[in-house]
């Protein structure tokens, strides 16, 4: 017998949505998979990427990632970004209560659409790293 009350099938959607998202978040912060060197990335930060007429824009959340410690290259067609979360010294002597924001290095590559590009205007504002690609003719 089916249910008819709306409350019912709304509950439901909403239990399997966040069950969803919680495995997304999971998800978002595993290590790199395939890498074991030291200094190997432990995660990729989540991106966006739009495309206007004559650029690509590119946000990366990096919240509490000090600007001076991300590098941005374009490697054979490919954007890197990359850099370390540095952990907090308090980490050594807190209790820890909770821990979701992934420290050490990390690294995302994205595959670039077909054309050149030129890397104009990194900035970090709120948290996300804000990349402008100009497209070259």
């Amino acid at each position: 017998m089916k249910n008819n009350d709306p409350r019912a099938w709304m509950w439901s959607d909403a239990v399997q949505m966040l069950a969803r998202a919680e495995r997304m978040h999971r998800q978002m912060f595993q290590p790199v998979a395939g890498r074991r060197t030291a200094r190997a990335p432990a995660w990729e930060p989540p991106v966006d990427v739009l495309e206007t007429q004559d650029a690509l824009l590119v946000l990366a959340a990096l919240p509490g990632v000090d600007p001076e410690h991300i590098q941005v290259t374009i490697d054979n067609g490919v954007l890197v970004i990359a850099g370390e979360r540095v952990r907090p010294p308090e980490l050594d002597v807190a209790v820890i209560h909770r821990l979701e924001l992934p420290q050490g290095r990390f690294e995302r590559r994205l595959a670039l659409p077909a054309g050149r590009f030129e890397v104009r205007r990194p900035a970090v504002v709120n948290g996300c790293l804000t990349i402008v690609l100009r497209k070259l003719a």
